[in-house]
């Protein structure tokens, strides 16, 4: 299945701006199930664009723009193909969840098993993955369970959170946004010791305004396989993979500084649509 894309950002400053500093991660991975067809990234005021793989094989552009300036346009075109991916039944995976812990030595994932920026790993994150996993041995029962009991017990209510809210807060209150839902559940599959990261990409069936977030979590003999607490799935061809890290600290699509103002708006706007060629 093809998609093209369209994710633009305008940023609108109160007064001039200057000596501006950023990085993007819009461009998509390649790999076995998605190819980046085309990616083209456009910045306004006219910048000279780099680029380089962070830690984690993300792609990310930088970009400075230091005269002064009101306005700020970054905008990415791109065109995917992605490969249908086959669900994962839940008994096609007999990796006893006692044993997780000495796959993830062997893997080297000590990243994923960590607390991160927004990721708790607290007696709390641990209770309820040890009440929602009773009776479970198999590590990847465990995580379709955690990731069922995120979808059932937190309530999507968009604008209710910022990108800046933790784990524990979501957890406690019960409600959030995708980035949201994928935090507690790397919070709850790490706390379990499961290596589990976070994903920011696009789901084409969704009427987007921004990325989407879902976990992927590893499953010793079969590799990382994607969960999405969001909607309850197991991601298709409908979602592009765009970054992945710890948390939502290690993808965000756009970062920077600037001198001036405090006092700024910003628009953000993806569409999707299937391509045809």
């Amino acid at each position: 299945m093809k998609w093209e894309i369209i994710h633009r950002t305008h940023y609108a400053y109160a007064g001039p701006v200057r000596d501006s500093f950023n990085e993007a991660r819009l461009q998509p991975f390649s790999d076995e199930w998605q190819t980046v067809d085309h990616f083209l990234l456009k910045v306004l005021p006219a910048a000279r664009l780099r680029h380089h793989h962070d830690f984690y094989s993300n792609t990310v552009h930088h970009f400075e723009i230091v005269e002064p300036h009101t306005t700020l346009l970054v905008e990415s075109h791109l065109r995917v193909t992605i490969k249908p991916r086959p669900s994962l039944a839940e008994t096609d995976s007999p990796w006893p969840l006692a044993r997780i812990g000495e796959a993830a030595r062997e893997t080297r994932v000590f990243d994923f098993l960590q607390e991160s920026r927004f990721v708790e790993m607290s007696p709390e994150f641990w209770r309820q993955a040890i009440d929602v996993t009773d009776g479970v041995t198999d590590t990847w029962q465990a995580a379709l369970a955690l990731m069922r009991w995120v979808h059932a017990n937190l309530i999507y209510v968009p604008a209710s959170t910022s990108a800046n809210t933790h784990s524990r807060d979501v957890l406690r209150d019960k409600r959030g946004v995708c980035q949201d839902f994928a935090h507690v559940m790397l919070g709850l599959c790490r706390s379990l010791k499961i290596p589990a990261l976070y994903v920011s990409g696009y789901l084409a069936t969704e009427i987007a305004s921004a990325t989407h977030a879902w976990v992927e979590v590893l499953i010793p003999g079969i590799g990382w396989r994607p969960l999405d607490p969001t909607h309850n799935c197991q991601p298709d061809e409908t979602y592009v993979k765009i970054a992945v890290g710890r948390d939502y600290a290690d993808v965000a699509p756009i970062r920077g500084t600037y001198k001036g103002t405090t006092e700024r708006t910003m628009d953000v706007s993806v569409r999707i649509e299937r391509s045809q060629s």
